[in-house]
């Protein structure tokens, strides 16, 4: 995954040598409409698979109905071969802005060690074709994962990635403690994680290297789900809903 400070608006534009074949219906077969992206193929060729999360009012919160449509987004892309790459984009205010939080917040450790929570978010890093995150805006907690599964990132001016899962008391669940060491080095990857402040593209590509992974995600999403067993957890998702400050008691 590489980092490239550069604006994503030409990623967003279909082709004006051909039109944009729209796919409104789910993975190009019979069925309703997606509900939460948009998918559509661009270029001269139509060989650009489009996704574009699409929940404005929640600033494309990484809801499970999402992240299941844009699996399947995935699978029909990856399925078509006329399609070479696949793009992965937001809106210009946020391309994700984390995880849906009211969806986590009443869930419990059993629930989520039991069920392998977020297990499926993965599926955008074993896709064989080039992923192609174009972000704008907030790519934060799970946007932020989101990314940098993609195999590149195409940052505008405007993009923000941070990790502030430390405020609601609780961690990273989808690759953010692996990935972000990669991507931008220890040191700044550990000062996001334990603040939840944020870094822009510029700061990112200064920063980038890469390596490899592998146990380390597993580790990681052991440790997720067991903060489910935390009061701190709990308050923090819940004070998050409720818009006021957590009160944390460290247990």
């Amino acid at each position: 995954m590489a980092f490239l400070c550069r604006s994503a608006a030409s990623l967003l534009k279909s082709s004006r040598a051909a039109p944009a074949v729209v796919r409104a219906a789910r993975g190009y077969s019979a069925g309703g409409p997606y509900e939460y992206i948009l998918v559509e193929k661009r270029g001269e060729k139509s060989d650009v698979g489009f996704i574009q999360l699409n929940r404005p009012k929640a600033l494309n919160a990484l809801c499970d109905g999402l992240m299941r449509e844009l699996g399947e987004a995935l699978d029909a892309f990856e399925a078509d071969g006329e399609v070479g790459a696949i793009v992965l984009t937001g809106s210009e205010k946020a391309f994700a802005a984390g995880a849906d939080i009211k969806e986590m917040q009443n869930r419990t450790f059993q629930e989520c060690y039991g069920g392998n929570f977020l297990a499926h978010w993965n599926r955008v890093s074993t896709v064989k074709k080039p992923v192609i995150a174009a972000v704008n805006g907030f790519a934060l907690g799970g946007g932020c994962e989101l990314a940098m599964m993609c195999d590149i990132i195409y940052a505008g001016e405007k993009a923000q990635f941070g990790q502030p899962e430390i405020l609601l008391g609780t961690i990273p669940g989808a690759g953010g403690t692996q990935r972000l060491t990669r991507a931008v080095g220890k040191s700044l990857a550990m000062e996001m994680v334990l603040t939840g402040d944020r870094i822009n593209a510029q700061n990112a590509k200064q920063s980038a290297f890469e390596l490899t992974l592998a146990e380390g995600n597993r580790l990681e999403k052991r440790l997720f789900h067991a903060t489910f067993a935390t009061d701190d957890r709990k308050e923090g998702m819940t004070a998050f809903v409720e818009k006021r400050k957590a009160s944390f008691q460290d247990n």
